[in-house]
């Protein structure tokens, strides 16, 4: 059994981003650039984009900037979930994503990490 984390789906708004760039880097690039309108170059080079996910995915995400909105989502609840499947505190959550610790749980509430967790799974009860 590996020790990498199990992910929670992304929600569609973000969906995109993890499909080009896997979660691992869709959650770097959220946490730089979310909130942020990002020109997507189709020959990005030397740019912040570039530097922080490589000039490969770069060109990826500008082939797909149609699917994309300008400005890049924040998806702060999906960043907290994926950092509590990181083994992260939600005191550590809170201080990463700006906000208190009340809206991390809230973030959280309903969302079971077990080893085998599955977000499609409806609740019971």
């Amino acid at each position: 059994m590996s020790d990498a984390p199990q992910y929670p789906r992304p929600p569609a708004h973000i969906e995109t981003y993890v499909d080009i760039l896997g979660p691992d880097l869709a959650f770097e690039f959220l946490m730089q650039f979310g909130g942020a309108e990002l020109y997507l170059a189709t020959a990005p080079k030397r740019s912040r984009l570039a530097q922080v996910i490589g000039v490969d995915k770069a060109a990826d995400l500008a082939a797909a900037a149609h699917r994309l909105s300008a400005r890049v989502p924040v998806a702060k609840r999906w960043l907290a979930r994926v950092m509590k499947s990181k083994g992260l505190s939600n005191a550590e959550i809170a201080r990463k994503l700006h906000v208190t610790d009340v809206t991390v749980r809230a973030y959280l509430k309903g969302t079971e990490m077990t080893d085998n967790y599955d977000p499609r799974q409806l609740p019971l009860f």
